[in-house]
């Protein structure tokens, strides 16, 4: 059942979900499927598997929660075969807990006061509505907590009331006018306009606009602003719309007891159901709203942690600064740590001649084929310095240092260099950065490293779900070293995680690296699965088999073996030149028997063609003009190259060397109309921006990208 739902939801056939979640079963992860279990799978990619996984488990969800319904229900004794197969019936978790509502413990209201007081029949016998019988019996209801008939009524208003607000399709309908036709309202709290801080909402002192048009960024930004207090929201649709739903469902006559309901239902509506529905409302939109701005960092963080790398070089990287002065250290080719120091050539030290001497010493002792240089507060002025000391001899480059600081505070940074400072670790993370960012990124929390809309106000096990899938999917992309990979880099293999990768190192130290794949199963606790799942992501540089530098299996190299030799060519040979390669014929290989298709067939075709090749490109850097330094040298019209390094919903943010990124609104991206920023640009792609308008004082800068 669920198999067909899910192949519904998704437009594929049924036994592509079948034989994805049976590899899920046997412990399959999402990369591993997607790469090396096409015909399996009907050539999903890897966004659909990673759905199927996700559908399934919320069905797994509702199922558990329908039969704790049940459960609970009959215990209650009120379970009745018609109600069993309505709720059988749902297929949303909404319906269900609508279903459940009536039997739900709650707290003691004021339906249950009154029929504490007996009042419960004379509350069944108006809200039948057949007749006015119940003026006769009204008297037979008084007692000692019952005084007079106006308190019978109220009694009895009370428990209809309850019976209305727990109506299934009273609730469900009036959902769909929420939904459809509800008006977002926001006003600042009381008290809080002339806030300082409550000033950075001020555009929503006094906001309406149809929920359903509300952006998510909007959105967000409201709640931030209730969560501080400084805003009040509430959601509400036409009032006498929502009264007629109501009405259509529960008045069915024109007798007295008809007017008594019609004063129940108006209860019903302003005590119970508005103020439920409101909640309920913009719990979802928040919901929605976190799901759209993860949806966003999502994509920015997997193209940030896939940014071209400049490769192992030998380098000098700084962490700018001015009066603390900039930290410089020495990186070889891998990444390893080798020495630093600190120079202080600006204010208000400004030893030029002394930070000079010492960088040419450096640049003598370590011989850099790159410089790093942090983009934040001094960083354009330290680029500067270093470009007047060394001419063009050496390339300096910026790098984006966002999250450095809490990568170099952190227990991973501890955990690498515990004896040395904070801004010491801050600059080698820098230089690694430069090297592979990728390999530096995964140590950071991907909620810190300055992608994404109001990250830190979603909901963070979802959001975190999210990124963890994100980086998985990167690093496994990639491909890893596993000569040089960090403990935390290898975490994130197929089919790994924190325990095995600890493992691999250990292994790595004893064995003095890796010389062949096959060795990993020599790693305690990596059994025949685990090996199968990391195998194909894990490289060894100059193994004796070219095939383990590559991307294929190695349960397929046999089939590349056999591919060597009826080409006539020695396994070495043959991946050394990609034009032999494109002699061979894939639809020789296949076998179905052994599940080797041609989706398999092309992908190793492929990678012998190029194998090692790094997916994510050359690294190009940015040439940011020297005439431009910070954002007082900027000036209406002034056209400037730049990098995107953050895209939202409203538009896209672009460093021009200024440390403060200039806006590039969605309005201003295209001369065509653009429905959200991702159309046109990619977070780390080059732009040529003009400057719109800049406000020095609230550090802000408008740009556009529209030249004609």
């Amino acid at each position: 059942m669920f198999e067909k739902r899910i192949a519904a939801a998704l437009s594929i056939r049924e036994l592509q979900v079948k034989s994805t979640l049976r590899l899920f079963s046997e412990g399959s992860t999402v990369p591993f499927i997607s790469r090396y279990r096409k015909e399996v799978t009907g050539n999903l990619d890897e966004v659909q598997i990673q759905r199927i996984k996700d559908l399934w488990d919320e069905l797994q969800e509702l199922e558990k929660r329908r039969s704790f319904i049940l459960q609970q229900i009959q215990e209650q004794g009120k379970l009745t075969a018609e109600l069993k197969q309505v709720i059988e019936a749902a297929t949303e978790l909404q319906q269900l807990e609508d279903l459940y509502l009536p039997y739900k413990p709650k707290k003691r209201s004021r339906a249950d006061a009154a029929r504490e007081k007996g009042l419960e029949p004379l509350a069944t016998m108006i809200f039948e509505q057949k007749n006015d019988r119940f003026w006769q019996e009204i008297d037979t209801f008084m007692n000692e907590q019952v005084a007079n008939r106006e308190e019978a009524l109220q009694g009895a208003r009370d428990i209809m009331a309850e019976w209305i607000s727990e109506n299934a399709v009273v609730r469900g309908n009036l959902r769909l006018l929420f939904e459809k036709e509800g008006v977002l309202k926001c006003k600042v709290a009381r008290g809080k306009k002339e806030d300082s801080e409550a000033q950075k909402f001020r555009d929503y002192f006094e906001y309406n606009e149809n929920l359903l048009k509300c952006p998510s960024h909007r959105l967000l930004a409201m709640f931030r602003g209730e969560a501080l207090g400084f805003l009040k929201i509430s959601v509400f649709p036409d009032e006498e719309r929502a009264i007629q739903i109501i009405r259509r469902q529960v008045l069915r006559g024109y007798c007295d007891a008809t007017e008594q309901v019609k004063i129940a239902l108006h209860d019903a509506w302003e005590r119970l159901l508005q103020p439920q529905l409101q909640s309920e409302m913009l719990q979802r939109v928040a919901e929605k709203a976190d799901e759209e701005a993860i949806a966003v960092f999502a994509v920015n963080a997997r193209q940030l942690l896939l940014a071209p790398p400049l490769g192992e070089k030998r380098m000098l990287a700084l962490d700018p600064g001015f009066r603390t002065g900039c930290k410089m250290v020495a990186l070889d080719e891998k990444g390893n740590f080798l020495n630093h120091t600190a120079i202080y050539p600006h204010e208000p030290q400004k030893e030029v001649e002394h930070a000079r001497k010492i960088l040419l010493q450096w640049v003598s002792d370590y011989n850099p084929q790159a410089i790093a240089v942090g983009n934040g507060t001094a960083g354009r002025e330290t680029e500067a310095f270093v470009k007047e000391c060394l001419g063009d001899t050496i390339p300096v480059y910026m790098v984006n240092e966002a999250g450095a600081s809490i990568y170099s505070a952190g227990e991973v940074a501890r955990e690498e260099f515990p004896n040395l400072d904070v801004t010491v670790r801050g600059a080698i993370s820098i230089g690694r950065r430069l090297m592979d960012p990728l390999a530096e990124l995964v140590k950071i929390d991907p909620g810190n490293i300055g992608v994404g809309q109001y990250q830190h106000d979603v909901n963070k096990t979802l959001l975190k779900k999210r990124l963890d899938a994100v980086v998985e999917s990167a690093v496994n992309t990639v491909g890893v070293n596993l000569n040089t990979a960090s403990r935390h880099l290898l975490s994130y293999v197929s089919g790994l995680g924190p325990t095995l990768a600890q493992n691999i190192v250990e292994q790595r130290k004893k064995l003095g690296g890796f010389k062949s794949r096959e060795q990993l199963k020599e790693v305690p606790r990596l059994g025949a699965k685990a090996f199968e799942q990391c195998a194909g992501f894990l490289r060894i540089r100059a193994a004796a088999n070219a095939l383990d530098n590559s991307a294929v299996h190695p349960e397929r190299y046999d089939l590349v073996r056999k591919m060597a030799a009826d080409s006539g060519h020695s396994l070495s040979a043959l991946l050394s030149d990609p034009d032999k390669v494109k002699t061979l014929k894939p639809e020789m290989y296949v076998n179905e028997l052994q599940g080797i298709g041609l989706p398999t067939l092309n992908d190793i075709i492929k990678e012998l063609q190029k194998p090692g090749l790094d997916p994510r490109g050359e690294f190009q850097a940015v040439g940011f003009s020297d005439q431009v330094r910070s954002i007082s040298d900027l000036e209406s019209g002034l056209e400037l190259n730049g990098i995107i390094t953050n895209i939202t919903d409203f538009g896209a943010f672009v460093d021009i060397g200024v440390k403060q990124d200039g806006l590039v609104h969605v309005s201003q991206l295209s001369n065509r109309f653009v429905k959200h920023p991702t159309e046109v640009v990619s977070l780390g792609q080059h732009v040529k921006v003009r400057v719109m308008d800049v406000d020095v004082q609230r550090k802000r800068i408008s740009l556009t990208m529209k030249f004609n």
